[in-house]
């Protein structure tokens, strides 16, 4: 009996325990979720594939017609310097996320990362840990493996590459095929998201096809395959501007002089010039591929402002890369640390601080949007991460020691020939920039970017930038 009576008290015991355990949990749970229900924005970030920096209206192109993305920049802070510190789709996309540089979170290419892919160390995973609900959409593109990644509770993603043209999807862990064009499905699953009647703040995460081709790559990242006639925009909008004619830069069509890298003679390849550069047809469809993608943020920012979320919603659109409009006679071999493909756009819009509407000049990376909305959210970052919140130029302030130069650095991959062994480490600063072949010798490039914004003049041996030089690669080589 006296043994029955301690057995007795001591389930008793356990059951008050748990039950405190369980309301502490409930109340620490529902404090969390209070608190950023209150204080902690929603946050829509758009990610365009390929997307130039003056690819749109106001970002300078002569004819493409922007209207949504146009106002979403005039009460936004649109950052004019802006970079993707490797200008390939995959190592990008893991910066974005991780807030890392290539070589530290390890997606280095295009091949099929898929299982490190699964292990990155996410600010999506770290919003949703703090109360946040996460959704991912759209194209994923690192390995073919488009199953859920860590760190969200919704997830729709294209297979691979996706196709425009009723695109294939796994939803929550399940395959679901979809009729139709695909930016307009994807802008379907954002808003069905921005809509679920929610007690916390969201982030959604969209990540676009386009301004991609539809192309088919193998388990190791070879194109194989171009499908459905390359660039694909929604029939509304095919040939909408079949008779328009690019502005193009100054550097676009002339054959590389002083690029020893560029100058090789290749196997099939025929030498840089107007011969190789992008088509107008390209640029054309590209064009009518973001005519969707425009008509889709409208409805976004349409639907946060009828259900009153807009006040306290961060907005952000950017591109992963450039793309080459025949910059050097070049097109598809956007890998290259050139201008046209390092840059970026880059609109970050919050009303309580960018309802006027400016311009920052200084630096910005993809590194930095994982920190910054870490930031904005309350959430303390990660001390790996190698990028920097962006919030003090948001608020309109200039911090102190901000940047004036940044590494970048892409990895030689086997996709297009001409740009085997051509992976590359450099330092672009405001002034400067200075590009090291990895594999290729006595090939390194520099340009004096204040005098010679078209990097037409390699002045890797001008003496009288040789203590230049210097500095520069002894800052290079603490990467």
């Amino acid at each position: 009996m006296y043994l029955l009576n301690i057995i007795v008290q001591c389930n008793r015991m356990a059951v008050f325990i748990t039950l405190i355990v369980v309301l502490l949990g409930c109340k620490g749970e529902k404090n969390n979720v209070s608190v950023l229900s209150k204080s902690a924005p929603n946050i829509v970030f758009v990610l365009v594939d390929d997307l130039r920096w003056d690819e749109f209206g106001l970002g300078g192109h002569n004819y493409i017609q922007t209207p949504n993305i146009d106002k979403l920049a005039e009460k936004a802070v649109v950052f004019k310097n802006a970079f993707a510190t490797t200008p390939l789709c995959s190592p990008s996309r893991a910066s974005f996320l991780t807030g890392k540089y290539a070589f530290a979170h390890g997606i280095l290419d295009n091949t099929d990362r898929s299982i490190l892919s699964h292990q990155l160390q996410t600010f999506p995973a770290k919003l949703q840990q703090e109360g946040y609900e996460t959704a991912f959409i759209g194209k994923w593109h690192m390995g073919n493996d488009n199953t859920p990644r860590p760190g969200f509770n919704k997830w729709v993603a294209l297979k691979g590459q996706g196709k425009a043209i009723d695109p294939e999807f796994n939803v929550d862990g399940s395959e679901s095929h979809r009729e139709g064009y695909v930016t307009d499905i994807l802008t379907a699953y954002a808003l069905e998201f921005i809509n679920e009647k929610r007690n916390k703040p969201f982030l959604l995460y969209l990540s676009h096809k386009g301004l991609h081709p539809n192309l088919h790559q193998d388990a190791s990242g070879m194109v194989t395959n171009i499908g459905e006639g390359g660039f694909v925009p929604a029939k509304r909008h095919k040939g909408k501007y079949k008779d328009a004619i690019f502005n193009r830069r100054p550097n676009a069509f002339i054959t590389p002089q002083d690029k020893p890298a560029l100058m090789r003679e290749i196997d099939g390849l025929p030498k840089l010039g107007k011969a190789t550069a992008t088509k107008e047809e390209v640029i054309r469809s590209r064009a009518e591929m973001l005519m969707a993608i425009d008509e889709g943020l409208g409805e976004i920012l349409g639907l946060l402002q009828s259900k009153k979320l807009d006040e306290n919603t961060i907005v952000v659109f950017t591109g992963d890369h450039g793309y080459f409009y025949g910059e050097h006679g070049l097109n598809e071999e956007r890998r290259l640390a050139y201008e046209e493909s390092l840059r970026i756009p880059l609109i970050f819009r919050y009303p309580p601080l960018t309802e006027k509407g400016f311009e920052v000049d200084q630096m910005a990376l993809n590194i930095d949007l994982a920190p910054t909305l870490l930031d904005f959210a309350g959430v303390k970052e990660d001390s790996l991460m190698d990028g920097r919140s962006l919030k003090p130029l948001i608020k309109g302030k200039e911090p102190y020691n901000w940047r004036t130069s940044f590494f970048m650095e892409y990895y030689s991959d086997k996709v297009w020939p001409r740009m085997v062994n051509m992976g590359y480490r450099g330092i672009r600063s405001t002034d400067l920039k200075y590009i090291q072949y990895t594999a290729l010798e006595d090939m390194n490039e520099l340009y004096d970017l204040k005098k010679d914004p078209y990097e037409l003049n390699n002045i890797i041996d001008d003496p009288t930038y040789q203590d230049r030089l210097k500095e520069i690669k002894a800052n290079l080589n603490s990467y």
